[in-house]
């Protein structure tokens, strides 16, 4: 009986282990999302530098950046000739990219076959607005910052859709709907870039900007749960 015992205790440690290194195994098949998400960064400010456009990227929080420098004049929310220029580069790129990673609102729509072979799909797409601390002066179209960060990224998601009206047909298909990814937030001075140094006024200028925030399908726990059973079964 105490044989009997070992033995089964012996083959109860295997089998859990087993599960543990599968289990591992499809999570990090599953959670490889923030690696696609760099990738994609990494496509877009290389489409963009080429076109002359200086855009910098953080691929720890998912997010490419558009210094306002090049999009708006002081305390206006409507894009300079210059900005219309990089963001009608940018829709450029998003038409480009983005098919391989959403879907579309058509049941009968495929994705292309030149796109990567990767189930990570983005979830959300958004368009930010920021601005410095300094308060707004002299106009009373906008009451603060924070009305004029989120005007700043209504009017470059709209010229974005203008220019490439199917980067808004874009979707992420859950539950049987395909939802939007493309959005917009607006945060005025409330998310200040990191601090790298530099003056205030240099602070100051690398906060005001236009971040693009890419966040992916979050992996389901029960997925892995339900793959590595199926991985079980067959083995």
């Amino acid at each position: 009986m105490t044989d009997m015992m070992v033995g089964l205790v012996f083959i109860f440690i295997i089998l859990l282990m087993y599960f543990a290194l599968q289990f591992r195994d499809v999570t990090e098949q599953l959670s490889g999302a923030d690696k696609t998400r760099a990738e994609i960064l990494r496509e877009l400010e290389k489409t963009l530098k080429s076109k002359g456009v200086q855009v910098t990227i953080d691929t720890q929080n998912g997010v490419l950046r558009l210094p306002d420098a090049i999009l708006f004049d002081s305390g206006v929310a409507n894009l300079m000739p210059q900005g219309e220029v990089a963001i009608g580069h940018l829709a450029s790129a998003l038409a480009d990219v983005l098919p391989c990673y959403t879907d579309a609102p058509d049941p009968n729509w495929h994705r292309p076959k030149s796109c990567p072979d990767t189930p990570h799909r983005i979830e959300s797409l958004y368009v930010e607005g920021h601005t410095d601390d300094v308060p707004l002066s002299g106009g009373i179209q906008f009451r603060d910052n924070w009305d004029l960060s989120v005007a700043r990224a209504t009017n470059t998601y709209r010229a974005l859709v203008r220019i490439s009206p199917e980067v808004a047909l874009r979707c992420a298909r859950r539950a049987g709907e395909c939802e939007p990814v493309l959005s917009v937030s607006g945060y005025g001075p409330q998310r200040p870039v990191p601090d790298h140094g530099g003056t205030v006024e240099e602070r100051r200028q690398r906060d005001r900007r236009i971040d693009l925030r890419i966040l992916m399908v979050t992996p389901d726990s029960g997925d892995a749960v339900r793959a590595v059973d199926k991985r079980l079964r067959r083995d």
